[in-house]
């Protein structure tokens, strides 16, 4: 190639050799910030937002599910094997509830976050837990986990024990960040004790009040806040509700005034609908996840967003 045809670079040979060092010392100091970061795997967006609140910039959080979709009905992925192998920490919901989760351990064959091992948390653990029953399903029953119901997250105060669980699971896997970790938890708690407040305040005129839910996701929520459900539009998980079923529900909703009726984003519409039509009642839908709709992009807007739907649309 004649000179004519060569590129010519604006800056003479030392000059490159300087600014080429340069460009390598800052991909290397990037990938090292990104290897300081410990990896946290966690089965729902709900417990992965609890857990950078209180990790911050030390953690590099990735949860299974994605926002949308039904964790009960998640079907795991061949990239989730991948992150749990590269995990040192593992935050489930326990309760029956993130079941899939073990086969997944068992395929990762990763020893730090099996249970029992310093990386494994059971976000459940001391949470009082409610509808704990055998495993039969009866009539009028939404869930089939015999270790209780396990949507325990919904009672903003049980957020408390939660990030205590994963603040002791960090202790145990960075305890040089200790006293990040322990600081987070403190800002967040106190964020939590003021947002509980202004919520009650907001679904104070709802105290008692009866409504009826497709699935029921709802006790812990519905303890704390001293909403009345009083039954449930699904009988079993993933089985449509029989005619006589529907029927009997129309007739006590009826009966007892129910003005509500409480959805999730992917929760069939059909039978709800049917119901609203033939008693009057509002249909809400409610997310109970981070990303489970538009708007939810944190705990606290789970319950800002839904206690907005309730009061909005179905103001008493």
């Amino acid at each position: 190639m004649t000179l004519a045809g060569r590129r010519k670079w604006p800056f003479s040979r030392p000059m490159r050799r300087i600014i080429l060092s340069a460009v390598c010392l800052i991909v290397t100091a990037g990938s090292a910030v990104t290897q300081d970061k410990i990896d946290v795997v966690t089965t729902t967006t709900v417990l992965r937002n609890l857990t950078e609140a209180i990790g911050g910039s030390h953690l590099n959080v990735v949860s299974l599910v994605p926002g949308p979709v039904d964790a009960e009905e998640y079907e795991p992925k061949p990239q989730d094997v991948l992150h749990l192998k590269r995990a040192r920490m593992l935050v489930r919901v326990g309760l029956d509830y993130d079941l899939w989760a073990d086969r997944l351990l068992a395929q990762a064959g990763n020893p730090a976050i099996l249970r029992g091992a310093e990386g494994y948390v059971d976000a459940s653990s001391g949470i009082a837990v409610l509808e704990l029953r055998g495993m039969s399903v009866g009539p009028t029953d939404g869930h089939a986990h015999g270790s209780g119901n396990p949507h325990y997250w919904l009672d903003p105060r049980n957020a408390e024990v939660v990030t205590a669980n994963i603040l002791e699971g960090l202790g145990r896997i960075d305890p040089a960040h200790s006293k990040d970790y322990e600081a987070n938890r403190t800002a967040f708690v106190q964020r939590l004790s003021q947002k509980l407040a202004e919520w009650e305040a907001q679904l104070q005129s709802f105290k008692g009040m009866p409504i009826v839910a497709y699935h029921n996701s709802w006790p812990y929520f519905a303890r704390r806040f001293g909403l009345g459900f009083i039954g449930f539009v699904e009988t079993k998980p993933g089985v449509p509700p029989a005619p006589s079923h529907l029927a009997a529900l129309i007739g006590d909703m009826h009966a007892r005034s129910v003005r509500i009726i409480i959805r999730e984003p992917q929760d069939p519409e059909r039978d709800v609908s049917f119901i609203a039509k033939r008693t009057g009642a509002s249909v809400v839908t409610l997310a109970t996840s981070v990303g489970g709709r538009s708007g939810i992009d944190d705990y606290f807007s789970i319950f800002d967003v839904d206690i907005a739907a309730l009061t909005k649309v179905a103001r008493p």
